[in-house]
């Protein structure tokens, strides 16, 4: 017998939610009395509660559906794949669009400001996105997205401000309601997030539609969190961890989320850390950060705040201590660090494992006193995990949040899993008991630097791209502030010294410098890619009889572990700029 959905008109309207666990659950928190925030933008200082969060994801769901050509809507009405790309910082407009983007029936794109308009016109070309959200700090960028977009790949692509349908006028709870319609499919797409493209150019992990709710609520659960938490959210929200761990289990728990976007400030966060404590309504229950933004509050801590008297000193120990947990990802924490905030907040900061297309699968649970240093935690119940050499070996994964697909890349998505299914993580890890440990990168070609996953193929493209760059290299050099620095080995392409070379630099006297490398990159890569060491070569790179550069025998060759004493090898440290990378 046929579904009565087959046998009577859509529920439709714009009034009318999907049928989905996660709108089900926030239509439930915006019905609360007294409402509470659920977002909060530190930079502006605006603070939403659900109802007014839902209220703003209705309206720009509706310009969003003014905005679509007619074969877009029929795609959605037919519950078709489409995608819609999201170029916004973590804050509140990131919110309402990638909420307007799920309850669209859509999968969202979200790309980060930071990039060059090259870059993010691949991610949506890519991902064939129907148009793109932008916030109101990134409107100029959008122009130029569209221009680009436009003469190459979409004559109809265009950009949607987001800013002019937030703070709009509130409806009731009991104006909304949730559709009588089937429930939309859990395993069709709901967010792509672009890997570091190890292997060639980026590639797009499609999450389900599970990810946002079921996913989350597994992260939910682990950490136990509740109405009453409250994140401090400073990560990017183009990346797995600021979305998959720090926004949508803090969104479905009812939690406050708490943004601040764009360049890290320890200053700041050692103020806010502070207002936490000794304000009971400004706490803070937990805090995500990665290696880097550790290593410069503790370097703050003990240049500045240790100077000051007893009784103004505790109260920045206090704020330290308000969490219930810290939380670090993206890459392991160095143990000196650790045994600092260790003894500083009187709890470990909880490490985890995961990565961008199958979740974390290795946590370190809030109540475990006895987890070994260094580990990752326990396998995470319901996954499935294999090391390829016993208790030692690549972690080979199956797991029910895994990605579906790398948009259109079958080829890439099939190389992925080995004969059993299983995906090859290309981490290397050891267990001990019920305990992991994470050795390793099988290859050499992903670069972990202040919380960015950094393709060094992606560089390497960029600097032979440079017309007096003949040969070009990049590996991760170990460093203790930033996990890896991106170093480049170059060789110069002397005979392709053009006029333009020598007006801008000079003679062929003129010393190439790591700033005059960095000056040509700065519209071709992100910030956070630029190399921060670099060292020229006379004559090819060495190779094999094979003609294969060997990064691993190489790297360390060329930029030694103390490569500061190093005269061959130059640095940049530009401290100001370095902060916004």
């Amino acid at each position: 017998m046929e579904d009565r959905t087959c046998m009577v008109p859509k529920h439709a309207g714009y009034n009318v939610l999907p049928n989905t666990p996660l709108f089900s659950r926030l239509l439930r928190f915006a019905s609360r009395r007294p409402p509470r925030v659920a977002i909060e933008d530190a930079r502006t200082s605006q603070q939403r509660t659900h109802l007014e969060l839902l209220s703003d994801v209705l309206v720009l769901r509706e310009t969003i559906m003014n905005s679509l050509n007619s074969e877009i809507i029929e795609a959605l009405h037919q519950r078709d794949e489409v995608y819609i790309a999201i170029v916004a910082a973590g804050g509140y407009e990131y919110t309402v669009a990638m909420l307007a983007v799920l309850a669209l029936g859509a999968a969202a794109v979200p790309i980060t400001p930071a990039l060059p308009v090259e870059e993010a016109a691949y991610f949506v070309e890519r991902s064939n996105a129907a148009l793109v959200l932008v916030s109101s700090h990134d409107l100029e960028k959008c122009c130029k997205l569209e221009k680009r977009i436009a003469s190459s790949s979409n004559e109809h692509f265009r950009g949607v401000p987001i800013g002019p349908c937030t703070f709009t006028p509130t409806l009731a709870a009991t104006d909304m309601v949730i559709s009588s319609d089937k429930a939309l499919e859990e395993n069709a797409p709901s967010v792509v997030i672009f890997t570091s493209g190890t292997t060639g150019p980026p590639k797009g992990a499609v999450m389900r539609r599970s990810f946002v709710f079921d996913c989350a609520l597994s992260v939910a659960d682990h950490y136990g969190l509740t109405e009453d938490d409250a994140m401090l959210h400073v990560l990017p929200v183009h990346h797995a961890t600021g979305v998959g761990i720090n926004f949508f289990p803090f969104l479905i728990s009812g939690s406050r989320i708490e943004f601040r976007s764009g360049g890290f400030d320890e200053v700041w966060m050692w103020e806010r850390w502070k207002q936490g404590a000794v304000n009971p309504r400004r706490r803070l229950t937990f805090f995500s950060g990665v290696p880097t933004i550790y290593m410069r509050m503790r370097r703050h801590y003990q240049r500045f705040l240790v100077n000051l008297a007893a009784e103004e000193l505790s109260k920045y120990i206090a704020g330290a201590r308000q969490f219930r947990a810290c939380l670090c990802g993206t890459s392991a924490l160095p143990q000196p660090l650790n045994d600092f905030w260790t003894t500083l907040m009187q709890k470990r900061i909880v490490q985890r494992y995961g990565a961008t297309e199958f979740g974390a699968i290795f946590k370190v649970r809030l109540d475990d006193k006895k987890v070994p240093d260094g580990s990752v935690g326990e396998l995470f119940s319901g996954i499935d995990v294999k090391l390829s050499e016993g208790d030692e070996g690549e972690v080979l994964v199956k797991s029910p949040h895994m990605f579906s697909k790398y948009l259109n890349d079958p080829e890439a998505t099939a190389r992925a899993h080995d004969e059993d299914g299983y995906f090859r993580t290309g981490d290397i890890a050891r267990r001990e008991g019920k305990y992991y440990w994470i050795v390793g990168r099988a290859s050499l070609d992903i670069i972990k630097s202040g919380g960015y996953k950094i393709s060094a193929l992606d560089i390497e493209r960029e600097l032979l791209s440079l017309p007096y760059v003949a040969e070009a290299m990049v590996v991760g050099v170990p460093d203790e502030e930033f996990g890896q620095r991106v170093a480049a080995l170059i060789s110069i392409q002397e005979e392709e010294v053009t006029d333009a070379f020598l007006e801008t630099y000079g003679n062929n006297e003129h010393v190439m410098t790591i700033d005059d490398v960095r000056r040509d990159l700065r519209h071709r890569l992100a910030g956070y890619k630029l190399p921060t060491l670099l060292r020229i070569v006379d004559g090819e790179l060495p190779k094999t009889v094979t003609g294969k550069v060997q990064k691993k025998i190489l790297g360390p060759r060329f930029f030694p572990a103390r490569f500061e004493a190093c005269p061959e090898v130059q640095q940049w440290s530009n401290a100001r700029e370095l902060a916004k990378l």
